[in-house]
């Protein structure tokens, strides 16, 4: 843990009342800063009294106003103002421990940090959260909460999340609920452990909870699971049996609460079958993050965009790369388009995951590589790739392969696409590149 103050943003409170780069940061109102969520919290009120501490332990007092909500200013050598938290658990369905070996450190990294879901929207277990921290939620009400449960029933909990321990995550959510806490729920079914009745039991406890949403998705798994638990895919008929039990308790809930709460992913509309909801079913889309909409809001977007496109004199041929989840409603888009535009000149590719194993379907967890080795002779013109395949921030995918790399491998410009419908449109109808 570092509070010591590493710089200062210009003209901000700090700066205004010169606090000095170097002094450590002690409290806020009488409050000890321990981490990020100290400081934010207690900074927020319009008129602060900062304790600092200098180099040589001289204590001083400043007295700051400044509007309520305005950040102090302060920035310290890391985000959180101490060292993520690793996961202490070892979950049956981890994606991490099936990563292959000779990847980036990074990837390897498993966090649980109760203050990445507050400030990032990260999911966590709760069975990293000391008391002292689940306390200072409660008493400070801080909302939301993004929570991994994946099952109520104490026993199989500690067994799926690999933790002894774990049942004391369950007595968190049941606190956090009496609070008032708003908590956002996430069940990864895995076939043959939490399906079926333990999910039944599942969605009725989280009901009981005070949960504000839930989305249900399938549980994920590539070609490397030696030595770990044995899980079945989500399969045509598994995934009809979740989305049944699903709308069952969701239609309990529409009629207790006003809202579903329970919302499930789109790959289980895709692996069971059956077309995707209408737009309604989404509640304006409150479990966008987890996957549950994205390809109802893409369509939607991309309709609306539509209207308002022109083609141009030479349009440019295009390749959309994708996974081999969401290939058949790129075609219907682009089908779509092209009725409207009959001089548009693209195609769909739907990218088979070698890397991974052919389980995982998603396009996010496509790789540089077989993009490369699947597209290769068969573009031309540019390819359009959906950013979230993408390291955060960076044009990266996840085998370290860069977007320039792939472009220099295909021959062809490989361009970012954002993940909005529009931004999708636009990719479409752009002459040049």
């Amino acid at each position: 843990m570092s509070t010591v103050i590493t710089s200062i943003d210009r003209r901000s409170p700090a700066d205004r009342y010169g606090i000095k780069v170097g002094e450590k940061l002690l409290t806020i109102n009488g409050h000890e800063i321990i981490d990020v969520l100290d400081y934010r919290f207690y900074g927020y009120d319009a008129e602060s009294v900062v304790t600092l501490s200098s180099p040589d332990g001289t204590v001083r007092k400043v007295r700051i106003r400044k509007e309520e909500g305005q950040d102090l200013g302060l920035n310290f050598d890391t985000y959180l103002m101490d060292e993520m938290r690793s996961c202490s658990n070892h979950c049956i369905f981890c994606f991490v421990d099936q990563m292959p070996p000779g990847m980036r450190q990074s990837l390897y990294f498993k966090d649980d940090d109760a203050r990445l879901s507050f400030l990032l929207g990260n999911y966590i277990t709760l069975t990293n959260l000391s008391p002292r921290e689940a306390q200072r939620i409660m008493d400070l009400h801080i909302s939301p909460i993004n929570v991994s449960v994946h099952t109520t029933d104490p026993q199989l909990h500690c067994t799926m999340l690999g933790n002894k321990n774990a049942r004391q995550s369950l007595e968190y959510m049941r606190q956090f609920g009496k609070a008032g806490i708003v908590m956002n729920g996430q069940i990864v079914v895995c076939p043959g452990w939490n399906d079926g009745d333990q999910l039944r039991r599942t969605m009725q406890d989280i009901m009981d909870m005070g949960f504000a949403g839930c989305s249900v998705v399938p549980v994920g798994l590539t070609k490397y699971r030696k030595g770990l638990a044995r899980i079945n895919p989500v399969d045509k008929e598994t995934a009809r049996d979740i989305i049944a039990i699903a709308e069952e308790y969701g239609q309990k809930c529409l009629e207790k609460f006003g809202t579903r709460l329970f919302f499930c992913a789109d790959e289980l509309f895709l692996r069971a079958e059956l077309p995707l909801p209408e737009e309604d079913y989404y509640e304006g889309y409150r479990q966008l993050e987890n996957g549950v909409g994205m390809l109802r809001s893409l369509e939607a977007d991309f309709m609306t965009a539509l209207e308002d496109e022109e083609l141009p004199e030479s349009p440019t041929p295009f390749t959309i790369a994708t996974g081999t989840a969401a290939a058949a409603h790129l075609r219907m888009l682009l089908q779509r388009a092209q009725e409207r535009f009959p001089g548009l000149q693209g195609q769909v590719i739907a990218v088979e995951n070698d890397f991974f194993g052919h389980t995982i379907d998603v396009a996010g967890l496509l790789t540089g590589q077989d993009i490369a080795a699947q597209l290769k002779g068969k573009v031309e013109g540019r390819v359009l790739i959906p950013l979230h395949m993408l390291r955060h921030g960076e044009t990266v995918f996840l085998d370290d392969y860069t977007v320039e790399r792939l472009s220099d491998e295909l021959g062809v410009p490989v361009q970012v696409v954002g993940i909005d419908g529009g931004d999708l449109a636009d990719a479409m109808f752009e002459a040049t590149w």
